[in-house]
Order: structure tokens, then sequence, then C-alpha cells
């Protein structure tokens, strides 16, 4: 059975598409102005999977990656967690409706909830974009303590616009998600902020554009764990 773990937080968050009463139309509008499938497909297929292996989906929203993650495999333990309760209950409706079992929790991303070395996998799809710089340095650092030695961290964000299209086309996220916590992604520092944490790029850095060039491009990006995590940024 799906289930929703509480945990008690201390500091906000922004929900999806930045307001609540937004949160019914995130699912299509992401699946119109994304093509959600086809880059969390591509995300998913950066992962080698080892039988059994534990996931988490870290701003797992109303599901999307986390159920189709687990209908390809279904001997994978998947978890998702998310600092907004009114997205994880749409996740949990969508997760009993496709007949998937995933644990959802409530927390959030730069505080998690687990223990150290608990993950094989952790996947993040659009959602650093809407964490100030510091807070993506501390999901980061979270991400890596949680994860297993060799473990992989999958990242699928809003990257910098290769051309002034996208850049226009951009402002409509930021007027969304703001302008604040979507100005690193406009310049890029993604990347950067994983390499200050020391990270081993296992696989090439790859932009994805996920349609023609009126489209926005997402960036996809997949580091290695090292054997320890790292103490400062």
């Amino acid at each position: 059975m799906n289930s929703v773990k509480v945990i008690v937080m201390s500091r906000e968050f922004i929900p999806a598409l930045r307001f609540h009463w937004l949160t019914g139309l995130y699912d299509p509008i992401i699946a119109l102005t994304t093509r959600e499938s086809v880059f969390k497909d591509r995300l998913i297929e950066l992962a080698n999977f080892r039988y059994g292996a534990r996931v988490l989906d870290v701003g797992c929203g109303t599901g999307t990656l986390a159920i189709r993650l687990k209908q390809k495999r279904d001997d994978v333990v998947v978890s998702g967690i998310d600092g907004d309760n009114a997205v994880l209950a749409r996740a949990k409706k969508k997760a009993a409706k496709a007949g998937v079992n995933i644990q959802f929790d409530q927390g959030l991303s730069f505080a998690l909830p687990y223990a150290d070395a608990t993950y094989d996998q952790i996947f993040s799809t659009l959602f650093f974009h809407h964490l100030l710089w510091d807070d993506k340095i501390a999901t980061l650092k979270e991400a890596l303590r949680v994860l297993k030695p060799g473990g992989h961290l999958h990242i699928a964000d809003w990257g910098k616009a290769t051309s002034p299209m996208m850049r226009i086309l951009f402002y409509g996220v930021q007027l969304l998600d703001g302008f604040k916590t979507t100005a690193d992604n406009v310049e890029g520092r993604l990347p950067e902020a994983m390499r200050r944490l020391a990270l081993l790029i296992s696989l090439p850095v790859k932009k994805y554009q996920p349609c023609s060039e009126h489209w926005l491009c997402i960036k996809l990006l997949s580091f290695r764990q090292l054997s320890s995590c790292p103490s400062e940024a």
C-alpha cells in the first residue's frame, strides 16, 4: 500500500507552479510545455539499476517520475519526498491508480529524514530551480549523505538558454517560480554547484533539447558519489 510519511518542517517551500491554487494544473502544464515523458525516460536511461536497488525521487511533486520508475523496474524500491502535502496526496492517488507501491514522505530536500548511505540512486526533476543557491548546495550535500558509496545522483532541470528565443520563453518559468530561485539556472550554475562538492562525473554532462528550438532547454546531469561526503562546498 502507498503511504505518506509526514515530517515536521521548520522552513518554507515553493509549491508546484508557485501558488497552491495552481497545483491541480501542474501535471497537464508540465506535460504540455516540457515533453515530460521524453526527458524523464531519458533520465531513467542514464541510470544503471542493480536488482532491488533503493531509489529516491527528491522534490517528487505529483509522483510522475517515481511511478514511471516503478512501472519500468518493479524490483526497485522507490520512495519520493516533497515539502508539499497537497502534491503528495495527488502522488499517492496516482500511484494507487497505477497499481504501484511507493513510499511518499513529506519533508525538505535540505534536511532529508533518512540515514546515511540509504539509497543507490537519487533522482530530481524540475525541482532545483525552486531553491535558492544556499539551499541548492545544502540539498546536494544531503543527497550525497544519503547516497551509498558508488551511488548516482541524476538531475533534470532548466539549463542556461542556448538562444535568445529560449531565454525569452524562460521568463514564463521565472514569472511562475520566481526570479531569485531561477537566477542560477539562467546563469547555468547547477553543474558548478555539483563540482564544488567534489563530485566525480561518471557520465558526460548532457544537454537535452526535448523538442525543436522554440522549446526550452532541459539539462540532464548524472554524477557518482565518492567514498565519503564532502564537508564543505
